[in-house]
């Protein structure tokens, strides 16, 4: 991590904190505007999807139904319910918007997912052996994970997570790569598991039962746009919260790192453990604005929308203190994440010789 003195660590807090206070003052109805509006955009396009899929016998209307409905889930997902959690919309006093009560449509809960994202992963972004989403244990990022064969896997692991990721972010918090070394037991975990099961089984439920039947002349075909929905749902949430930490560029951090850690040094750990990607207004606002991941994690109850607005500032205060603004297009830093990926499946001399050459 780039060093700085203490002097430079608390300019850099009170540079970072200025940012902050202005836009935080300046919140209020343009900002209810906007998520509003985003919700009304959520429900016309799953209330079109759902109504489209029926006569997806016709091609054109079950590619058009599941991509709206996906297109749905996404927006709940990524611009509604994690930023509500996130607490950003709080002050509206709203109690369907409110992050400690808010449910969204996925399989892992909202308690959760607060726990485990909110607490754990923003607390201890990037900390080997603290933050469980560097990797969601199952893949092998870095030199502090010791290489098995297992990993030779990796790729299969990679896309399995991506393909089921509502599955694998609702599992996290049964901790089972704890449960492989024999720290603790399924049983400690029986009340994550009860929640997981109710309301997994309420999601599949939903989507691969309640409302196939309900158009049962044509079920498999809606069936079928559930899956897709959710498919499409799950690859485009999984790379963009991949492309977030797991970037060649995002740097790692070990526990010792912690001790007596000032805001300034919190600051700096999230400015360059975290990696942006560019685009336009649509994938920005489908990606949660995570394509603004360092914004967010140096502002995570910030309403996420104004992270466009501010991104030059961070950017400026980087080049200030000499950081590594870590961003660049979604395609140069997913293939990033796909060297990564590759490079840490191998032993250690192998993957050394191909960095080198």
């Amino acid at each position: 991590m780039q060093q700085l003195t203490n002097e430079q660590l608390d300019n850099l807090a009170r540079d970072l904190d200025a940012i902050r206070d202005e836009v935080m003052a300046d919140v209020g109805e343009r900002d209810a505007r906007y998520i509003r509006r985003i919700i009304r955009t959520h429900r016309a396009l799953e209330i079109g999807g759902r109504a489209m899929l029926p006569f997806g016998f016709l091609p054109p209307l079950f590619i058009a139904g599941t991509a709206s409905l996906g297109i749905a889930k996404i927006l709940e997902n990524m611009e509604i319910g994690h930023n509500v959690m996130h607490g950003q919309y709080d002050w509206m006093n709203d109690p369907s918007l409110h992050s400690q009560t808010y449910e969204w449509d996925t399989v892992c809960t909202g308690d959760s997912w607060r726990y485990t994202h909110n607490y754990e992963h923003h607390t201890y972004t990037n900390v080997i052996g603290k933050d469980r989403d560097y990797g969601y244990a199952v893949l092998r990022l870095s030199d502090d994970v010791k290489w098995h064969p297992g990993h030779l896997l990796q790729f299969i692991n990679f896309t399995l997570l991506s393909v089921f990721f509502q599955w694998g972010v609702g599992l996290h918090e049964l901790e089972t790569e704890r449960m492989r070394r024999g720290e603790i037991k399924l049983s400690d975990k029986r009340e994550v598991l009860r929640d997981l099961m109710r309301k997994g089984g309420r999601q599949a439920f939903k989507d691969y039962v309640f409302f196939p039947l309900l158009t049962f002349p044509v079920a498999p075909i809606v069936l079928a746009g559930n899956i897709g929905a959710n498919l499409i749902r799950n690859l485009w949430a999984s790379n963009v919260i991949f492309l977030g930490h797991f970037t060649e560029d995002a740097e790692t951090f070990s526990e010792d790192m912690l001790e007596g850690e000032s805001r300034g040094q919190w600051y700096l750990r999230q400015l360059t453990g975290s990696s942006n990607f560019t685009g336009n207004k649509w994938m920005h606002i489908l990606s949660g604005h995570l394509s603004h991941q360092i914004e967010h994690h140096v502002f995570p109850d910030m309403p996420a929308h104004r992270y466009r607005e501010i991104a030059p500032r961070v950017q400026k205060i980087c080049e200030k203190y000499g950081l590594h603004y870590n961003s660049a297009s979604f395609a140069s830093q997913y293939k990033t994440v796909l060297r990564k990926v590759f490079h840490y499946s191998l032993p250690d001399r192998i993957r050394t010789r191909l960095q080198a050459a």
